[in-house]
């Protein structure tokens, strides 16, 4: 589900970024991925705080602090694998011979 979003906002900018963009005229690749790096953060900061209240207030269910885990968990190892595609792209371009 992550990955239709990416690619989403590859193709459209997003309202966040609406100011940023007007004066470019288009969205920048650094720009992508910090709002990816920041939506991953969310994700992150909301399975820890499900679980926090499945621990400490009992309001909160189990299944739902697991699926906020599982959620951050996936996006955080996605972000892994495409950051180390773009550390190979790089080393690739950096070993051509001009």
């Amino acid at each position: 589900m992550n990955n239709i979003l990416i690619q989403r906002d590859l193709l459209a900018p997003s309202p966040q970024n609406e100011s940023n963009t007007a004066i470019k005229g288009k969205v920048s690749f650094a720009d992508v991925l910090k709002n990816k790096v920041q939506e991953i953060n969310e994700l992150q900061l909301d399975a820890d705080n499900a679980i926090s209240k499945v621990e400490l207030e009992d309001s909160g269910s189990i299944h739902g602090a697991m699926i906020a885990l599982e959620k951050a968990s996936i996006s955080f190892r996605t972000m892994m694998q495409v950051r180390n595609k773009i550390l190979e792209a790089y080393q690739e371009v950096m070993r051509m011979q001009v």
